[in-house]
């Protein structure tokens, strides 16, 4: 009778256990723990006992592998250089068109003339791919010249050579991405999609030529960077750029040409989850 009487106990005892609750009088779970600083210790997972433990200078995570086990693992990897192409941009001189990188030299308050186009195009070679949401940094130094029917400028006006970076969906021909990830506008001075702007000042009077065209080989760089918000997606770095003189009178047909150097993009993903 003892027997039976401790066996029909236990039984009871397991089926009454079937919520456990710590600190907490009705657990809403199997197990559950309540109370401003309750803490779990699994000493398997603390940095004595596991090397994949970062310390107490760092958070480590904790997974759940296949089995339902609480692990360690390496720590994933959230910093990524997605594209870093070599000499993006067209190098020769060209006369205009539709995926021309000319721009025209024009007065204040004129327009900016999308002119900076891949040399190569294709995935990995004018396109990055985004697997899941990040910050994307992007830096970039692009290479142009500033000549007038092919000779040095040396009229002493006082031109500004300005730039910016957007992105186009899926490649060159793509839609041009106006939104961040979260819906937030990018349109910067009124440009959809501009980011990273940068320019230089330009002024000379020496026939030698400050800045020149084809055969001068006299070519200037501008940099930038910025930050976007992106989804997972394909997109490709494109550039824009204008040429503007306070007093056009008596310049000429002045033009800029961007890519004829060494242009480099970076991007760079910060994935933050």
């Amino acid at each position: 009778m003892k027997k039976i009487f401790l066996f029909l106990f236990t039984l009871s005892s397991l089926f009454g256990l079937a919520q456990v609750g710590v600190n907490n009088t009705n657990p809403q779970e199997e197990l559950h723990i309540s109370g401003t600083n309750s803490t779990i210790r699994i000493e398997g997972l603390n940095s004595t006992n596991n090397p994949l433990n970062l310390g107490d200078k760092e958070n480590t995570r904790v997974y759940a592998n296949s089995n339902g086990d609480l692990v360690l693992n390496n720590a994933p990897t959230n910093i990524e250089v997605l594209f870093n192409p070599a000499n993006y941009l067209n190098d020769p001189l060209d006369t205009g068109g539709a995926d021309s990188n000319q721009v025209n030299q024009t007065g204040v308050g004129s327009g900016y003339s999308q002119a900076g186009w891949p040399r190569q195009t294709g995935a990995g070679l004018s396109t990055f791919t985004l697997t899941r949401p990040a910050i994307v940094e992007i830096n970039y130094a692009i290479s142009y010249e500033i000549y007038k029917s092919g000779n040095p400028i040396d009229d002493y006006h006082a031109r500004t050579a300005q730039f910016y970076v957007y992105l186009r969906q899926t490649g060159p021909a793509g839609a041009i991405v106006t939104t961040d990830y979260d819906g937030n506008p990018i349109d910067f001075a009124g440009n959809p999609g501009a980011m990273g702007y940068s320019g230089n000042f330009y002024t000379n009077g020496s026939t030698l030529g400050a800045g020149g065209g084809e055969g001068f080989d006299k070519k200037f760089y501008a940099t930038g960077h910025d930050y976007i918000k992106l989804g997972p997606g394909t997109y490709c770095p494109m550039f824009a750029g204008i040429l503007f003189v306070a007093d056009t009178g008596g310049t000429g047909a002045v033009k800029m040409q961007m890519g004829g150097g060494d242009d480099e993009v970076v991007i760079i993903a910060h994935y933050y989850n």
